[in-house]
């Protein structure tokens, strides 16, 4: 679906490009996630594949198409949910995606069905600028879900959200993959893209040094040891053991044996930790696809 090689980009009048010579591949059904610090390039990369940046060097494209020849129809496929919420404030929530959908050649969904996706369907009738920071991001996916696009761009589509409507988010987002579309994700948050990406890329310095699944990133990046935890007498007694012929350390089997065992768990890291660990090399050599074809 997308497939990006070399993508150089410079602001005008800034010394250092932005992006360098970045390289990665977007599968058909994927949930791609491109992480990394606010200024760090991710809504600078999302606008060049959207064509609304031009200026870049190296290639990208979409659909196998350039996105230097991005037509009309080329938005009839795609959906957009930008940080920063692009809605008339003065009108309803369904008025909001009345006009939007007015606006395609193709047939849109229902806005009610679409409202009810985010849980908004009880606000449909009220104006726009009296909705909330995570109420208006949520209608801001809603715009992007009208026409039932190929392709879906959201950049942080949780901010202003609290946990239980975030998770309602990640939920939708699961949905749509299930139905096959493929969706490009920017965040800055770890945890959500823990949650709900196939493949994750860590931009930092506008390089990718790494890129992989989230699972095979933790496994990688963490300590190959197990865990336990027990208490004694009120005391919180933690052990680690190597994972390599765990089963013949007797060490760990007497650690088993205790009796007030607490937790036993692998210490694979976080995502914020791979993050840490992976750019901290700041030559990125190269751009490693990890537990990828």
């Amino acid at each position: 679906m997308i497939a990006i090689k070399n993508l150089s980009f410079t602001y005008p009048r800034a010394s250092e490009p932005i992006l360098h010579d970045l390289e990665f591949d977007i599968k058909q059904g994927e949930v791609f996630g491109l992480l990394g610090p606010s200024g760090s390039g991710k809504s600078t990369t999302q606008k060049i594949l959207l064509g609304l940046l031009p200026g870049s060097t190296g290639t990208a494209k979409i659909f196998d198409e350039p996105v230097e020849t991005i037509s009309r129809d080329f938005y009839q496929k795609i959906g957009v949910s930008f940080e920063l919420p692009a809605l008339y404030l003065r009108l309803t929530a369904r008025e909001n995606l009345e006009l939007f959908a007015a606006l395609y050649n193709q047939p849109t969904k229902d806005p009610l069905t679409i409202l009810a996706l985010l849980d908004l369907e009880d606000a449909a009738d009220k104006r726009v600028e009296n909705f909330s920071k995570g109420m208006k991001m949520r209608l801001n996916l809603c715009r992007a879900l009208l026409h039932d696009p190929e392709l879906l761009f959201l950049d942080e589509p949780t901010t202003g959200q609290d946990p239980s409507r975030a998770h309602l988010t990640h939920q939708l987002i699961s949905r749509l993959k299930s139905e096959g579309k493929t969706i490009f994700l920017t965040t800055h948050n770890m945890t959500e893209a823990d949650e709900i990406c196939d493949r994750v890329g860590f931009l930092s310095d506008g390089k990718i040094p790494v890129i992989g699944t989230p699972e095979d990133l933790k496994r990688t990046y963490g300590h190959r040891e197990i865990e336990v935890r027990s208490s004694n007498d009120g005391t919180i007694v933690s052990s680690r053991f190597p994972l390599l012929n765990i089963d013949q350390n007797p060490d760990f089997q007497t650690a088993l044996g205790a009796e007030n065992i607490l937790s036993i768990h692998t210490l694979e890291a976080t995502l914020d930790e791979v993050f840490i660990k992976a750019t901290s090399n700041k030559s990125h050599k190269t751009t490693s696809d990890i537990g990828g074809e």
